[in-house]
Order: structure tokens, then C-alpha cells, then sequence
């Protein structure tokens, strides 16, 4: 199935980095919100900041989010240790392919990290990088939103999780 990301993770924190290295991965395109930020908290949890030091020396790292508030990813963006872009209008995979230019890095090289399936792992695949589909980084998701996971997360049911 065209949706099927090529890792489906419980969390960022299961990421393999030394893995990707050994399938030729160089960049890493991560989503903000709910993937390695709580949604709309414009902070990151200190065991994230200490996740992305132990990998941001071995590739090259960048925050691609759909959010179109300038001041919010402005204010991300003072507190990343790497590159955030706003406003990517994902799944069309546009944005992500300037980056990857803009950084001289083929998509075969790079992989996309995020909670969604349609947005951020469609996105992916349409670039043609490998993906990874993870959990969302807030354990205390509204109802809502966790029911649209779930019916997103059903058009891949199936798929062998890595």
C-alpha cells in the first residue's frame, strides 16, 4: 500500500539512527506538532532536546510543519537545534524538496518523521524518501484528535512495524 511508511514506531525515541546511516539516510525532516513537540506548546520536553543531541552531529536535521503561524514557528524555530520551516503544506511534498536542494541531498538519502499518515508520511512518499510513522509525543491527546489518529492509522493496519 502506497501509505505504508517503511518504520511504524510506538515514539521518536525508537528511531534507530545508526540503521538509517547504514541505509545511506544523510538528512532526517522531522513534523513539529505531536512528533517532537506537544502540539502548540511551543516547547520542547528536555528529554527531547537531549534525544536530538545524541544524532544532529551525524545528519542533517530539519522541522517541516504544516503550522501557517508565523510568530509560532518564529518562536520554535529560537528554541530548535535545527532548522524549522513552517507553512509546507504537506502532503504535497514541495517544501520538502527545496529543503533537500537547498542542503544538496537527494531524497533517496533523506527520511520524514511525523504522526500522521496522510500528511506527513504521504508527503514522504511522494518525495520518494523513506518514512517513519511514530506516535504521537503527548500522551494526553484530546478525543478528537485521537480518534482521527486512529481512523488515519487504519488505512495502514497490517503493515509489519519496525
Amino acid at each position: 500500500m502506497f501509505l505504508k511508511p517503511d518504520y511504524n514506531l510506538r515514539s521518536i525515541y525508537e528511531i534507530d539512527f545508526t540503521e538509517l546511516k547504514e541505509c545511506g539516510i544523510t538528512c532526517v525532516m522531522f513534523d513539529l506538532d505531536s512528533t517532537v513537540m506537544v502540539s502548540k506548546s511551543a516547547n520542547f520536553l528536555p528529554e527531547t532536546v537531549e534525544w536530538f543531541n545524541t544524532f544532529l552531529k551525524d545528519f542533517e536535521v530539519a522541522i517541516i510543519s504544516n503550522n501557517k503561524n508565523d510568530e509560532y514557528i518564529n518562536n520554535a524555530s529560537k528554541i530548535a537545534p535545527c532548522r524549522v520551516i513552517g507553512n509546507a503544506n504537506k502532503p504535497n511534498p514541495k517544501i520538502m524538496r527545496e529543503y533537500l536542494d537547498s542542503v544538496g541531498i537527494s531524497p533517496q538519502n533523506a527520511v520524514m518523521v511525523g504522526d500522521r499518515p496522510l500528511t506527513d508520511i504521504l508527503a514522504g512518499k511522494l518525495l520518494g524518501c523513506k518514512t517513519i510513522l511514530v506516535g504521537s509525543i503527548n500522551p494526553k491527546e484530546n478525543l478528537p484528535t485521537k480518534f482521527v489518529r486512529a481512523l488515519e492509522r487504519a488505512t495502514i493496519r497490517g503493515n509489519t512495524d519496525k
